[in-house]
């Protein structure tokens, strides 16, 4: 074991996971975080944890806003604990806010690891939360699954070497050639002069997409794409005139980044303001939520992003057995809300955990865990999920296709998928078209 696991010993010199096994469980409790109804009674056993961190204060909030709906589903569905075997255990889900703060995010999943003794860690939503959590849990050798980040961006970043992988620490979701592959779909589908606005912040998103090497430069070269990339920029900035200058100068009818949403309405505004009007607009991560759509007004009309989930995606939960649509519905039908992408990936991601504990041979053993996540073959509301035959051995991929806001129907604007040539199962709802 790493001497950074010296910190979890405990008083009497036992580490967490020999304790655990040498003394057959510790009673810590019976009741499900959150409350909901009376729990069945228990025998004198330990409990199984989840910790789940996610940014849901500050400004990546938006990807956090469907955890609630979903983590009280979750807790409704295992109040009578998980079967291992021939006993069955109670569940404990533990929830940290990173508050969209790296050091933060680091800071919970230490408290997790250390404090609360979790059993798997699951967190989601952008290399600003998966990455610091991720690298917790590999220092101090806990299982963990993490989601809703491109893989590049979690993988390289973090110093992951192709060869030999992360050991404690496993990604489910897209890679920046599904994305690319996506939007140049989209934009050759439609009558432009082929150069494209790179907006890329200084971020983890940002300098991975606009890498030279591993990013959008040399896959839009390839496709005979020109890239205009003026340089990094900080998160939260008030002014894109450069940017905007640049694009302008070069006459570029393609945009394309990935921005947090109050960059893309400020950026998106000024553009407005300052006469860019490009053909077509393809965002990562700053519309892809109705919230942040809606605040651009009638300028959002035809903007262009990957889909990582939808209401149309062909899947249903091995958790609940609910298609795309009814968890959607349902979301929609508690909250009052719009569907958004994470809503899917948050579910999968408890789909997982309680799959995997189901298939655990020796709890307590984080190895026990791991292997049984290193096993998965599982069917979830996001797709087949399975981690033997990914780009590297930490990552398993989910199919991504592309689509665009309209206006109309039930909310002010619905996202519509207008491409799939990477996921043919997913149906194309509409042609793309291009910006007014």
């Amino acid at each position: 074991m790493k001497d950074n696991n010296n910190k979890r010993r405990l008083a009497n010199g036992l580490s967490r996971r020999n304790f655990l096994k040498t003394s057959g469980g510790l009673v810590a409790g019976a009741a499900l975080v959150g409350g909901l109804g009376s729990a069945p009674a228990f025998a004198k056993q330990r409990v199984i944890k989840f910790g789940y961190v996610t940014p849901q204060t500050g400004p990546l909030a938006p990807f956090a806003e469907a955890d609630n709906f979903i983590l009280n589903g979750v807790r409704e569905k295992l109040k009578n604990g998980i079967q291992i075997g021939s006993r069955t255990y109670p569940v404990e889900i533990i929830v940290k806010d990173s508050q969209s703060n790296p050091n933060r995010a680091a800071e919970v999943a230490n408290e997790l690891i250390l404090s609360d003794e979790v059993d798997l860690m699951l967190v989601s939503s952008t290399p600003e939360t998966t990455n610091p959590v991720s690298d917790q849990c590999e220092i101090n050798e806990v299982p963990c699954i993490s989601t809703v980040a491109p893989w590049q961006p979690w993988f390289f970043t973090r110093g992951g070497k192709p060869e030999t992988g992360f050991e404690w620490t496993y990604h489910f979701f897209w890679g920046l050639e599904d994305v690319v592959e996506n939007y140049t779909n989209m934009w050759d589908s439609l009558n432009t002069n082929k150069v494209v606005a790179g907006l890329f912040p200084n971020d983890g998103d940002g300098n991975a997409w606009g890498h030279k090497e591993l990013g959008f430069p040399p896959v839009l070269a390839k496709k005979g794409f020109t890239l205009v990339d003026p340089g990094r920029f900080q998160s939260l900035t008030d002014d894109f005139s450069a940017q905007i200058s640049a694009y302008k100068n070069a006459d570029a009818e393609i945009v394309t980044g990935v921005v947090i949403p109050p960059d893309m309405t400020t950026f998106w505004s000024q553009a407005k303001q300052q006469g860019f009007n490009p053909k077509v607009a393809s965002i990562g991560k700053g519309i892809l939520f109705p919230s942040s759509v809606e605040s651009l007004g009638q300028a959002a009309h035809n903007l262009s992003t990957e889909v990582w989930w939808s209401p149309n995606h062909p899947f249903n939960s091995s958790l609940t057995g609910q298609s795309a649509r009814e968890i959607a519905t349902g979301y929609t039908q508690s909250t009052g809300k719009q569907w958004t992408p994470p809503l899917g990936f948050t579910h999968a991601l408890f789909e997982l955990a309680v799959d995997i504990m189901q298939r655990v041979d020796s709890l307590g053993e984080a190895e026990a865990i791991r292997d049984a996540l290193l096993a998965t073959e599982l069917d979830t509301v996001v797709g087949p999920i399975s981690w033997k035959n990914g780009p590297v051995k930490n990552v398993a991929k989910t199919p991504l296709v592309g689509g665009q806001w309209r206006q109309g129907g039930d909310f002010m604007y619905d996202l519509v998928i207008t491409n799939n040539q990477t996921a043919p199962m997913i149906p194309v709802a509409s042609d793309m078209q291009p910006l007014s």
